[in-house]
């Protein structure tokens, strides 16, 4: 063979490379992006989570208030009762 053909396949080998190359590289490009934008949407749902659980906690920790002070409430009312029955020992 000539050297002109040798030269043409090293070319040739030397695209094939590069296209090969790229391709792989094309690929992890795609990859790491769509691993970016599942991170991100799990962000957002942790975020939202947390969002949702700190409302929940605040509720409960007002509805805990409001039946402690039910309590209370009917605590006295039954000991003003207690006072006032007749029948008390």
């Amino acid at each position: 063979m000539t050297t002109w053909v040798w030269i043409a396949i090293a070319i040739a080998a030397a695209v094939v490379v590069a296209v090969v190359a790229f391709g792989a590289w094309r690929g992890r490009e795609k990859r790491v992006a769509q691993q970016r934008e599942q991170a991100q949407e799990l962000r957002q749902e942790a975020q939202q989570r947390h969002r949702r659980a700190k409302e929940r906690e605040e509720l409960s920790q007002e509805l805990a208030e409001r039946a402690k002070s039910e309590r209370k409430e009917a605590d006295e009312v039954g000991a003003r009762a207690a006072r006032m029955d007749p029948d008390r020992d």
